[in-house]
């Protein structure tokens, strides 16, 4: 692991002031001491961080079970398993899509694909590529319960009945705690494997754990080497350890320090070959802090521009790969340290390093915490919209249709809710006109995350970017749900939300339930459009109808007007 750099002179106080405060409230003793009295102070709270401290020695706890992880791969390449499709949401699935994307597979090993949407498109495109004769459907829920891991089960699981018969219950395995549903539902099915991970451990902090290391096992990834560098980052945390020699310390004091200060938009920079890590960040940091009116808000993905268009609320921190050299970013980063913005750099020999930057960002995102005065362990506002759903989807049932909001403005396919302008020009000026200094825009696409979207989103988010001047975030629904959801409706109010729906082409049951995925997904756009509205947020919602890529190319230029 390359040294640590900090731009000279960029810090200053903001480091200082909350390296101070951690260090008079002994924070690394307290933490690895699992004193819950470090976050909060009333015994319910406490109660609650006791039971979710397990991530600070999960990397030794679970090397013994590193030869039935091997052992268990070993033989799904025997048995010509050449795919795994990993059905999870937020801490069960982002860990694995950064080591899809990072690592790839190791030769001879099946290919992954991760799901984490209930887009029917998406599905649609994975089921034609994973046929149950020979993949692995890996059914991934911390509570066992989760509405888009069940509904994903029931569809793939009947794909599975018309194809294997009475054998369907070998192509699945099971990530989840003890006790759940998911466990005695993999007894029921005769599922190939069941792997019950340590219940003290919430999901974004669950890296390190089975749930991230069963498919990494799968693709063939090197989990020793992987636990070794999360078990070096660890002790260089320790207590014994002097304050600005460890690693943890120092990023938590930064992160916490720079919010209090008013750099609360956590800028994330990667090597061309890391991106991926920034949305793993994204998730710990926003579901962990957005909380009680407070919160660091990350920027994963932004587009680069000139130092000047950004504002005083920014913290850049750079995560760099050896021999992954990217021009555009050494000079982007040069250009940032020398216009005075704070930048920290870290570096990495290797990807295998990500096991010690998973430790090293739930630590200081933890003490990050203590600074913040907030418990970095719950999600308290992500029920508000799966209830919001759930209430939707009843009323389906009951009605056979969903609550239809009657549109404010429409234009040709487009149809814009929370506005009371004429044109979709004046419509986009006066909603982002209600900026602030501070604030920042949020992209939540209800879309298909394929290529030809994902670029279009790209030059949208670019253009709101150079109009406002505002830090930007762009997710996907319903994943962001499970992430950047929490901040969303529990963090500070500064967030401007544009929301984007569409129709959805293709038809696709969930075996056993009344709707479909397109029900379900457009239930959980209106469920948390409903929530950003109870939280008094400002929120513009556009549906573009069957065009996306038009209506996408519409909101781009009616930017500019």
């Amino acid at each position: 692991m390359d040294t640590d750099r900090e731009s000279p002179g960029s810090y200053g106080e903001l480091a200082d002031r909350g390296m101070q405060q951690l260090l008079e409230a002994d924070a690394v003793r307290r933490i690895w001491e699992r004193d819950p009295s470090l976050w909060k102070q009333d015994a319910t709270h406490q109660s609650e961080i006791a039971q979710r401290l397990g991530w600070l020695t999960v990397a030794g706890a679970v090397r013994e079970q590193l030869t039935n992880l091997k052992d268990f791969a070993r033989e799904a390449v025997e048995a010509g398993v050449r795919h795994v499709v990993l059905c999870g949401m937020g801490g069960s699935s982002l860990c694995p899509e950064l080591f899809r994307l990072v690592f790839g597979s190791a030769p001879g090993h099946p290919l992954l694909w991760v799901l984490d949407t209930t887009d029917p498109v998406a599905i649609a495109r994975v089921a034609q590529l994973a046929e149950p004769n020979d993949s692995l459907y890996l059914i991934s829920s911390k509570s066992g319960s989760t509405i888009e891991v069940d509904s994903l089960f029931r569809f793939f699981f009947k794909r599975a009945q018309e194809r294997l018969g009475d054998r369907a219950g070998a192509a699945f395995v099971a990530v989840t705690d003890p006790g759940t549903s998911l466990e005695r539902l993999a007894a029921e099915r005769h599922f190939r494997g069941v792997f019950l991970n340590p219940p003290d451990i919430g999901g974004r902090y669950s890296a390190l754990s089975l749930f991230g290391l069963v498919p990494a096992a799968l693709i063939g990834l090197d989990l020793d080497l992987l636990l070794d560098g999360a078990e070096r980052m660890a002790r260089a945390c320790g207590a014994s350890v002097p304050p600005n020699d460890n690693p943890g310390l120092r990023l938590g004091a930064i992160l916490g320090g720079a919010a209090l200060a008013g750099r609360d938009k956590l800028t994330l920079l990667t090597s061309p070959r890391l991106a991926p890590f920034g949305l793993w960040v994204e998730q710990l940091i926003a579901e962990s802090t957005g909380k009680e009116g407070k919160g660091i808000v990350p920027i994963a993905g932004e587009p680069l521009l000139a130092p000047e268009s950004y504002g005083d609320d920014r913290l850049f921190v750079c995560t760099r790969l050896e021999g992954d050299e990217n021009e555009e970013l050494d000079r982007f980063v040069t250009a940032l340290e020398g216009a005075g913005h704070p930048v920290m750099t870290m570096g990495l020999a290797d990807p295998l390093e990500l096991g010690a930057e998973f430790f090293r960002w739930e630590f200081a995102t933890a003490l990050a915490g203590v600074l913040l005065g907030i418990d970095p362990f719950d999600q308290p506002n992500v029920q508000e919209s799966k209830e919001n759903t759930l209430r939707l989807l009843d009323i389906y049932r009951q009605s056979g249709e969903l609550p239809e909001e009657t549109p404010d403005l429409t234009r040709g396919e487009l149809r814009l809710y929370g506005t009371s302008e004429g044109t979709v020009e004046t419509a986009l000026a006066t909603f982002f006109g209600q900026a602030r200094p501070g604030d920042y825009v949020a992209l939540m696409a209800y879309l298909d995350a394929a290529e030809p979207v994902e670029l279009a989103l790209r030059g949208l988010r670019r253009r709101l970017l150079e109009r406002t001047r505002l830090a930007t975030t762009l997710g996907y629904g319903p994943r962001f749900l499970h992430s950047t959801g929490q901040l969303h409706k529990g963090g500070p109010n500064t967030g401007l939300f544009l929301q984007i729906t569409a129709d959805r082409p293709v038809r696709l049951p969930i075996p056993g339930q009344p709707y479909d995925f397109g029900t379900l997904q457009a239930a959980q756009a209106l469920g948390d459009r409903q929530a950003l509205r109870q939280h008094g947020r400002r929120a513009l919602s556009i549906h573009l109808g069957g065009d996306i890529l038009g209506g996408l190319a519409r909101l781009t230029a009616a930017l500019d007007q």
